[in-house]
């Protein structure tokens, strides 16, 4: 850790308008229950908890009908979600147009995330709090990485140095990245995550170490082992 954490405060957009077709199941992966309470309500509480935060807005599927506040002990609003993720995180920015400053830091982090820790968010914060752009956790690869093609033949094997794994929260600038996402859109490129809108914009954002229990819900089997990583963090 490069500083000390020397960030006032912040504010928070959580995209929660996805519908989660691979997990296969009868509601949104967000609302599936995990260790006694839905995904997204773990979510919240670990951002929501976090000293600092000045207000959350967690953007929604016009037609969801899961949706409930769970109790943080902070401001939390919701916005309607768009067609992909860029849509909502710029709607969740434009709700706090007028009350964060162009210099405010806002992080973006997925709702299927629930088991982000503590240390890592203010490992982000601390590391990030002097950085004139912002940047994202992310997770180095260790793994062999293969290219294939649409048949999954292997083309070719990938050096891995220098990849690393996007994870969430992302941190930036609130004007810098409410910018960036308004050209991505206006040029037609729906951007995967809000780094991508920056790089775009002509800027490098840092990447800050987290750990790799901040795994994103997405297919059936991630249910259980985030289960397992709640219990193993509460224990710690």
């Amino acid at each position: 850790m490069n500083s000390p954490y020397s960030i006032a405060d912040w504010w928070a957009v959580v995209p929660a308008a996805g519908v989660g077709r691979r997990m296969n199941g009868e509601r949104p992966k967000q609302y599936l229950e995990l260790n006694g309470h839905r995904v997204i309500d773990h979510t919240l509480h670990r951002l929501g908890s976090h000293r600092g935060l000045r207000g959350l807005v967690v953007a929604i599927n016009t037609e969801d009908e899961y949706w409930s506040a769970p109790k943080v002990p902070v401001a939390l609003e919701t916005v309607p979600g768009g067609e992909e993720r860029c849509h909502s995180v710029l709607n969740g920015l434009e709700q706090l147009a007028g009350r964060a400053d162009d210099d405010d830091w806002v992080l973006v982090h997925d709702a299927a995330r629930p088991c982000l820790r503590a240390e890592d968010l203010d490992a982000l914060l601390s590391e990030l709090a002097g950085h004139p752009v912002g940047g994202l956790l992310g997770l180095p690869i260790a793994d062999t990485v293969k290219r294939t093609d649409s048949r999954g033949d292997v083309l070719e094997t990938i050096s891995r140095e220098g990849l690393w794994r996007a994870l969430t929260p992302q941190m930036f600038r609130f004007g810098l990245l409410r910018q960036a996402l308004w050209a991505a859109l206006e040029a037609g490129e729906w951007v995967t995550d809000e780094a991508a809108a920056i790089e775009r914009a002509g800027y490098r954002p840092k990447m800050v170490e987290g750990h790799g229990d901040n795994i994103k819900i997405t297919r059936p089997q991630d249910l259980p082992l985030a289960a397992l990583y709640l219990a193993q963090q509460e224990e710690a």
